[in-house]
Order: structure tokens, then sequence, then C-alpha cells
């Protein structure tokens, strides 16, 4: 099987992988003589093809070019594994992931994953999956709980850091700059880990610098149309009260957003300079046409990673708490020669 750029990642941090894998009650037998890790995902056992990993997985949602990306992905990948995918849709429901999580433990499944609406209130169910033996995996978000045992691992961007970027690049972007630089922001999902921590880490760079000033913050949910309407809403205020820098937590946002500072008469990325985060291909042709000036990486092509810690759990080999794939920023001027190979 073709070894895959996020395999080869996961390698890299199994190299220090002990015997036996963090799953709860659940004691996953080994293998007598499992192959060493070479970047591959473990091959099939012939006969024992027939008894496929069945995965669990409860997504968050479709809420964003996104998150349609990070569903296919993790489709295809289980597909190219030979791992069964039951995949449930929890379209930003978290009881409907409660209802999703439990008709997989009554299903027997061999693991769960889950990429959480928000990071609060998994405790008790997360108890309900240790009691049944079940293996769990976190994806993209995280989960706020006292007992990190509830989880074998978690895989997903830093949030925190992808903030630290953004205003990294805006502080350079108007260093010439003088007087107060005003910011909006288009914050996510109101209580999801993205929203939360990628804010966090934008702020934490601007604390000490008096010349910047978050004048405007808003939830619009990820979406397109969401950051539209609270774009027209900032710019419904006096002139004066407009921003000269807008942040937004995902492209989906940042791309409406650019639609309502064209209807306002303003030029996007220029009267008004914009920081995304995400890196779709919408956006980078966005930054082409000069509309948006830098977008922060958030790779939603997790499913190689995904499948290969399901392998490795079943297998019983121990995995790191945490796994963040590599990812990167992206300016107007290296938008051109990157679009080509967005695969979202």
């Amino acid at each position: 099987m073709r070894m895959g750029k996020w395999a080869l990642v996961l390698m890299l941090l199994l190299l220090s992988g002990c015997s036996s894998a963090n799953t709860g009650d659940r004691q996953v037998p080994l293998r007598t003589a499992a192959p060493a890790l070479t970047g591959q995902l473990l091959p099939e056992d012939g006969p024992a093809a027939a008894e496929r990993i069945v995965l669990g997985f409860s997504q968050l949602g479709s809420e964003s070019t996104w998150r349609e990306a990070n569903t296919a992905s993790i489709q295809e990948a289980a597909a190219e594994a030979g791992i069964s995918l039951i995949l449930k849709n929890a379209e930003q429901d978290q009881q409907k992931q409660f209802d999703a999580i439990r008709s997989f433990i009554e299903s027997e499944v061999d693991i769960i994953a889950i990429a959480p609406v928000v990071q609060t209130g998994w405790e008790a169910i997360l108890q309900e999956i240790k009691l049944a033996g079940i293996p769990v995996i976190i994806l993209d978000r995280s989960v706020n709980v006292k007992d990190s045992s509830l989880y074998v691992t978690f895989i997903g961007s830093d949030f925190y850091e992808e903030g630290v970027k953004a205003a990294k690049y805006m502080i350079d972007k108007m260093r010439h700059d003088s007087g107060v630089i005003t910011i909006a922001e288009l914050q996510g999902t109101e209580g999801s880990t993205p929203s939360i921590d990628r804010g966090r880490g934008f702020r934490k760079m601007i604390e000490d610098k008096q010349n910047f000033r978050i004048t405007q913050s808003r939830p619009a949910g990820f979406t397109k149309r969401g950051g539209r309407e609270v774009m027209r809403e900032f710019l419904q205020q006096p002139e004066e009260e407009w921003p000269q820098v807008l942040y937004a937590h995902n492209d989906d946002m940042a791309i409406g957003a650019v639609e309502a500072i064209e209807e306002a008469g303003l030029t996007p990325g220029s009267d008004i300079i914009i920081i995304s985060v995400d890196g779709t291909r919408r956006a980078f042709e966005q930054m082409i046409a000069g509309n948006i000036n830098a977008v922060v990486e958030c790779n939603p092509l997790l499913g190689p990673l995904l499948m290969q810690a399901a392998k490795e759990i079943m297998s019983g080999r121990t995995l790191p708490k945490r796994i963040v794939p590599p990812e990167d920023i992206f300016t107007q001027e290296l938008a051109a020669m990157e679009v080509e190979n967005r695969k979202y």
C-alpha cells in the first residue's frame, strides 16, 4: 500500500512507542510478531482481513469547506486502509454526538473517534465508552476532561499557535502604520476549541501592544453566511469605527466578509487587511485576487493519520497523547505558486 505523507509523520511520532495501548479497561491483544514501523500502514494479514477493524466516527457537522474535506479524507483513508467506517454527522448538535456514540457502543465497534462540536460536557459519555472497553481517539477539536485516560490520543492542529501566527503576520504587516490599529474578529462556533484557542493565541501576541485593539468581536459560526452577516453589522457602525484589520477564525467566514466589505464600497485586502485560518483553495483564489492578505494553514486531511492510529491501537502499540500535523502560513505573494497544491 502506498505510503502517505501523514503515515510518515505518524511513524516518526511513534518511534518511542511501547508495547501496550492506552485503551481504558479493554485489553487489546498484541500480535506475536508485530512488524516494525516502516511508515507504511499495517498490512492486512490474509485471513485476518475478514476481521476488519470497525471504526465508529462521530463527525461534528458539515458547516464549511474545511469540514467537508475532513470528512472526505476520513472516508477515503478508511477505504484505503481496509477499515470499516461507520460515520454519523452530528450537524453541530452535541446531543446527536452522544446518541451516535451510544449507537457505536451498542454495535460493539472496535474504536470510536470523535470530532467534538464543543470542548465541554464530555466526561460522562467518555466514561460510558470506557466502561464498554472501547478505545477513543479525539480528532480535530479537543475535549476538556479532568481524566485524560478517557481517550488514547488527540489528533489535530495547534489552534493556539494558529492564532499566534495570524497575529505575528498582522504585527509585521502593520509595522509602518502609526496610531491605533483597530481589529474586528469573526469567531467560530461559540465554545468550540478552535474558536477559543485561535482567539487566545491572537490576543496573547497583542496583549502588551497598546496600538493594536480588538474593537469588534462576534461569533459567526464558521460559515460564509455568518461571516457576511456579522461583517455587515460591523460596517453599519459609524465610519470612524470601521476596522483596519479583520481576523477571521476560518476561510468561509473570511470569504463571506469579503462580500460584505465590497457591498460597503470598500476594497477588501486594502481598505481592510484580512487574515484567515484554514487554507482552502477558495481562500487561495481570494488571495490571488487580492481580497485576503494571509491564510494560516489548518490541514483537514487527517484521515490517514486517524487510520494509522487505529491500526496502531489494535496492534497493541502506545501512541503519543498529542499528534499535531505540520502546517504553515501563506501570503498573497505565495498564493499563485501554491494554489494548485490545495487538495481542498
